[in-house]
This record gives C-alpha cells, sequence and structure tokens, in this order.
C-alpha cells in the first residue's frame, strides 16, 4: 500500500507517474486531509502513559487499545465508508473482549495511524475529555515542546 499526500501540482504529477508505472487494475482511496503530525502523536503516547500510571490499574498500552476502540473507530467509521465496511464485516461482530485484543499488540489493527490531522484532533478532544472527566490528569501540549530537548 502506497500513501501519499498531495499538497502541490508537482505531488499531482508525481503521482499520476506513480500510477501509470503500476500493473492494472488498482484501486485508489483519496482521503480529504493530511495524515497526523509528528507532535499529535507524541501527546497521543504521552497521554496513554498519564493515564496508566495515574490509574495504576493499566498499562499505556491497554489505554492505547481502550481508546481506539471507543474513540478513534467511531471517527473513521463516520469519515472512512472503506474502514466502515471493513470493520462492520470483519470485527463488529467480534466480542467486546476481542475487540480490545484486536486494537492491542500483536494484532495492533489500524485505527489513529489511518487519521488525517483533522480527525486525530477530535480522537484527542475525545481522549482529553473522557480521562478529564476520570479525574485524570493529562500532559499539557504546550509543555511537551519543552521535553527531550526541544527547547528552542
Amino acid at each position: 500500500m502506497t500513501t501519499r499526500v498531495i499538497r502541490s501540482q508537482s505531488d499531482i504529477d508525481g503521482f499520476a507517474r506513480l500510477l501509470s508505472s503500476r500493473k492494472l487494475p488498482v484501486t485508489v482511496t483519496v482521503t480529504a486531509g493530511a495524515q497526523r503530525t509528528s507532535p499529535q502523536n507524541r501527546l497521543l503516547h504521552q497521554w496513554n502513559k498519564d493515564v496508566a500510571d495515574q490509574l495504576g490499574d493499566r498499562t499505556p498500552q491497554d489505554v492505547r487499545a481502550f481508546c481506539k476502540l471507543h474513540f478513534g473507530v467511531p471517527i473513521l467509521r463516520a469519515e472512512n465508508e472503506a474502514y466502515r465496511v471493513e470493520y462492520d464485516r470483519v470485527i463488529r461482530p467480534l466480542p467486546y473482549e476481542t475487540k480490545i485484543s484486536l486494537m492491542g499488540e500483536p494484532h495492533d489493527v489500524a485505527v489513529t495511524r489511518m487519521m488525517t490531522v483533522k480527525q486525530l484532533t477530535a480522537y484527542l478532544d475525545a481522549v482529553h475529555r473522557h480521562w478529564s472527566e476520570q479525574g485524570v490528569r493529562l500532559t499539557d501540549p504546550a509543555a511537551l515542546m519543552y521535553q527531550d530537548g526541544d527547547r528552542q
């Protein structure tokens, strides 16, 4: 599978060359927006750790699986027809514990890595709202720029 973010005419031309070099038939899916950003990704991992550390009864991977299933899947199902059809066919009929298991390692069903910046922003908002309502204090996104040598 090849994913390209198209931002210019040059990107369109390059993608057209790529398509013309492929053996037919091929399937192309177009999604509005760009893929998630590194700062969003980093914040998400930090929040998974924050929740696990504060609750103490789960790992960051457990938190990640829960959030993917409860917040990410609904976003993708609402905005990505192909995802909805395949999710509903393969995963939706399964028991809850199996779904949670599929969201984590070793299966790691794609959810957040398929999201655009806009979708991941909605996901982060849902994660923040849920865990804040549970009394969990999540790292302030602005504070991350001062960690790990990112200070300017």
